[in-house]
């Protein structure tokens, strides 16, 4: 569910006066993971790699009360319920978007993501819950590696965002640069930090 709020009565006011109308208010922070548990993971139980960073985003972001809130046309919009958006390749070898609704039940999360996304292969159609679950957009660009990447900065898609490419092997350890770009209406630096240390957290003690 999704409500409009008045920006002075949240944490976010003097933020919401700050950046709402600035030219460039996305910021975008980059931050190499260690994945060397979550590869052991996909292997082990035969779970997608990409899927399994999105339910550690989602759970990594759902302990923090600023992934709430997000502006949307100008408004401050606050959510009870959270989604992670995943692009997939679809049939005509386009790229279609679909939000999966983010459960900490890992099980129901993957069923899910496997669901959608092929449903979203295969029709060529977007799954879109931004009306109801603040959507945290995540594209894996499996095809390379990528050292950093950075968003829109224009005002107008304002949701969290995560780039990430192939992950990488040194010696017996795996590494993950990853982009976040946030809204600074939404979070400042540090709530920013505080989810990417929850982020490597997650992946390291994923059961």
């Amino acid at each position: 569910m999704a409500k409009r709020i008045d920006p002075a009565k949240t944490s976010r006011a003097a933020a919401y006066e700050l950046w709402m109308q600035a030219p460039n208010p996305m910021v975008t922070f980059f931050r190499t993971f260690h994945v060397t548990h979550l590869v052991k993971v996909s292997k082990k139980r035969n779970l997608k790699f990409n899927m399994l960073m999105d339910y550690c985003v989602g759970k990594a972001a759902a302990g923090i009360k600023e992934f709430s809130l997000l502006p949307v046309g100008g408004e401050l919009i606050q959510y009870d319920s959270l989604a992670v958006n995943t692009i997939v390749k679809n049939r005509t070898g386009e790229v279609s978007s679909c939000d999966i609704r983010f459960t900490e039940d890992l099980a129901a999360f993957n069923r899910d993501y496997l669901q959608y996304t092929a449903q979203a292969a295969q029709r060529c159609e977007d799954r879109d819950l931004s009306a109801e679950c603040m959507v945290i957009g995540t594209s894996a660009i499996i095809d390379t590696e990528l050292d950093g990447a950075v968003g829109t900065n224009s005002g107008v898609y304002n949701n969290p965002f995560l780039i990430w490419g192939r992950y990488r092997k040194k010696g017996f350890r795996y590494y993950l640069p990853v982009s976040f770009q946030f809204h600074h209406t939404q979070m400042d630096g540090a709530h920013a930090g505080r989810f990417l240390a929850n982020l490597q957290n997650e992946i390291d003690n994923l059961k």
